[in-house]
């Protein structure tokens, strides 16, 4: 692969990973509600989820995307539930101010992982993604040496995107000094992570 389409590879990712969508919605939310730790775990699994696909669309794509259609949709349902039911409590929670989590008790950053990496293997975009460009790409064939330059693509991008809204958040976060302002932050980020979840169940 020559520089030229890499740099257009890497652009066309650009805009697929940082356009609006349940999961830039989600990191947002999390870095709200918990800080940029539980945003970034979010964001860690969403990248393997990513990753994952690549390591398919070398295998064929088109096939196991067909074969995996049902367990793909029980993923993406069950991350949709999750993601309702982390709303729906950030919704209804007392209001805390960040500086009184320090020593609190911290969510559990293995299921963050979990849902961002179970929300993108039942992405039913992904595998439409990579169909419509790789093959512009590497062609018919993707060998494993262009797997890994390929995420090495991948994993900057998602780091810049993922990084840019935890930083945002993490920012927002700070301004919240009243516990009114944390209940109103919270109300948002559980619309939002609900919001998402719906969101997730319509994608086709």
């Amino acid at each position: 692969m020559d520089p030229t389409t890499l740099l257009a590879f890497a652009a066309a990712f650009l805009v697929f990973a940082a356009s609006p969508g349940p999961d830039n919605m989600t990191i947002v939310a999390r870095t709200l509600s918990h800080g940029p730790t539980a945003g970034i775990a979010y964001g860690l699994g969403m990248v393997a989820g990513i990753l994952a696909f690549l390591v398919l669309a070398a295998t064929g794509l088109a096939v196991v995307a067909r074969e995996m259609g049902t367990a793909m949709t029980v993923l993406r349902h069950a991350g949709a539930a999750y993601l309702v039911w982390t709303g729906i409590r950030l919704w209804t929670a007392e209001p805390v101010l960040p500086a009184e989590r320090a020593g609190g008790k911290r969510p559990g950053l293995a299921a963050s992982v979990l849902t961002g990496l179970a929300l993108n293997l039942g992405n039913p975009k992904m595998p439409l993604f990579y169909l419509a460009l790789l093959p512009n790409v590497v062609g018919a064939s993707l060998a494993p040496a262009q797997v890994g330059i390929l995420a090495m693509v991948i994993v900057p991008v998602e780091a810049l995107v993922i990084g840019g809204h935890v930083l945002l958040a993490g920012r927002l976060r700070r301004m919240l000094r009243t516990r009114a302002a944390v209940r109103r932050a919270n109300r948002v980020a559980g619309g939002t992570m609900i919001g998402a979840g719906v969101a997730v169940v319509a994608a086709r």
